[in-house]
C-alpha cells in the first residue's frame, strides 16, 4: 500500500499543488473524473498511455486514505 502511495506528489509549483501522479501532471482528480465518468482502467490508459495500472491504483488509494481520515461533524 505505501509503495502505491508514492506514485503520488503534492508540490505546490505542480499543478497549484493538487496530488498528482509523480513524475506527470495528471491529477488524481483527473483520473478519479475518468473512473466517475464510467471510463474502464483500459480506456484511461489508452487515453493517457504513459500512465501504468498501479497509478490509476494509487490515485484511488490516495482518494481512500483522504476519505478514511476526514473528520465527520454532525451537528
Amino acid at each position: 500500500m505505501d509503495d502505491l502511495l508514492k506514485r503520488i506528489a503534492v508540490d505546490p509549483k505542480i499543478m497549484a499543488g493538487k496530488p498528482v501522479i509523480s513524475g506527470t501532471r495528471i491529477t488524481v482528480e483527473a483520473i478519479l473524473e475518468r473512473l466517475y465518468g464510467g471510463m474502464s482502467e483500459a480506456d484511461i490508459r489508452r487515453e493517457l498511455p504513459h500512465l501504468a495500472a498501479e497509478d490509476i491504483k494509487a490515485a484511488q488509494l490516495y482518494a481512500l486514505e483522504i476519505v478514511r481520515h476526514e473528520e465527520v461533524l454532525i451537528e
